[in-house]
Parts: C-alpha cells; structure tokens; sequence
C-alpha cells in the first residue's frame, strides 16, 4: 500500500476496531507485524471503499479551504495594485460597495463567454465598481489587442476603450494593421493616432505592471476575477458570481 494511505488507513481501522490514534506506533512494529497489520487494512479498505472516498474529499476541502485563505491574502497583500493602480479602466458604479476586478484576454475564449455574463452582472446590480485589466497571454493578437484597446483609450478617452473592447471581444480575425486601421475607422476614431501610440512606452509600461501584479497573484490563466477580498480563477456563469458578490456584501 502506498505510504500516503497507509497512515489515514491505519487510523480509520483503529477508530473502526475502537482502539486510540495514539495507541498505534507504526516504527516500532516487527516487519510480519507490519505485514500483518498491512493486509489487516487492506482488508478492511476493500471491505469499506467509501473510506478512502471520504479521506480523499476532506482533503480535497481542507485543501480548497487553505487556498482560498491563501488567496484572500494575496488580494490584501497587492489591494492597492489591484484596485487603485490609477490606470486600468473604472466602469459600472464609480462609487459601488463592491469592486470586481477582471483580469481578460480578448483572444481567450472563456473570456469571451464570460463577457455578456459579466455585463448583466454589472447592469443588474447597479452597485458594482468594475475594473479591467489587460492580460494578454495567448500570443501575439491578444497582445496587439490589448495594445490597441489601450492605445485608443489614450487617443480618445474611456468611452472609447468601452467601445473598443466590445468590438475586440467580437473580432475573429488577425490583428493585422489593415485590420487595425479598419476597426479604429468603423470606432469612428483617428486611425493613425491609434496606431503610433500602441506601441508607446507608457502602454509597454502598463502592460507590464498588470503581468508583475498577475504573478504576484500566482493567475496564469484568463479570466481571472477579483470580487471583494476573494480571487476567483476561470469562468464563473452569472449566477455563481451573483452568489459571490452578496456574500461578499454580507462579510462586509
């Protein structure tokens, strides 16, 4: 048996034989009384699988459960980065008591399914500060997205990137500069100005300080969402994250 079930095993046959935790002493065992008390527990798990299926789920939870509190101190440890970096874009309810905070890449696809749940979520409730970051990860187009939704924010104000980030979230083709030119023109906006400040030190700088925050908050992946103090990792459908935020309300 391998060592790893060997102790949880060892105390589940005690408790069941109605000896003490503290009475077995496993090193001092003769090896055919360490043969023996093995197939004793072998036989035992085999006669009562659901053991192991419960020593295994409450491992898995005290796990869950260490993560998440190791998550909530992450989010303290970085609160300022995360949620008053002044630069990242500020919408829903300026002044909501509660702040969501999403890490996204426009190329990802969970991001995208994300996107119109996350929406309802905002107008829904009314009183949700919403902060973006851009996390580009999946290679060169989701970086010139991001480089570009930045780039127009800086040309022609927050609307503008609102409006820019929809239409990235829906684009499906390269981001070529014909591409580029073409979106920006459709936005209404000046194509060349876009252009030459997507690839402007501050948007470099920006960029950059979200990723050192992301590895900071060990996210490797899109999206990724901060909700109140908790760090919620992957795609969550509207309900659950409807859940979360009142929770978040409650605790606080």
């Amino acid at each position: 048996m391998p060592k790893s079930l060997l102790a949880p095993a060892a105390l589940a046959l005690a408790l069941a034989s109605g000896a003490q935790a503290d009475d077995l002493d496993l090193s001092n065992m003769s090896d055919s009384e360490r043969a023996a008390f093995g197939d004793a527990v072998r036989n035992y798990l085999l006669e009562n699988p659901e053991v192991i299926m419960e020593a295994v789920q409450a491992l898995e939870e005290r796990q869950q459960a260490q993560q998440a509190q190791d998550d909530k101190t992450l989010v303290a440890d970085n609160a300022e980065a995360i949620f008053e970096d002044g630069y990242s874009w500020v919408g829903g309810n300026p002044d909501g008591d509660i702040t969501v905070v999403e890490f996204l890449d426009y190329r990802c696809g969970y991001c995208r399914r994300a996107h119109p749940e996350v929406l309802e979520l905002i107008a829904g409730d009314g009183d949700i500060r919403y902060i973006v970051k851009e996390f580009p990860i999946l290679g060169e187009n989701s970086v010139l997205s991001s480089r570009f939704a930045l780039a127009v924010r800086k040309v022609a104000g927050d609307e503008a990137y609102e409006a820019a980030s929809e239409a990235l979230m829906a684009l499906n083709q390269d981001m070529e500069p014909p591409v580029m030119r073409r979106l920006a023109e459709t936005l209404g906006l000046n194509a060349d100005a876009v252009l030459e400040t997507m690839d402007s030190d501050a948007i470099t700088e920006q960029l950059a300080e979200t990723r050192a925050l992301a590895q900071k908050l060990q996210i490797s992946g899109t999206p990724t969402f901060v909700m109140g103090d908790e760090l919620v990792r992957g795609y969550v459908p509207l309900e659950a994250m409807q859940q979360i935020v009142e929770a978040e309300r409650q605790e606080g």
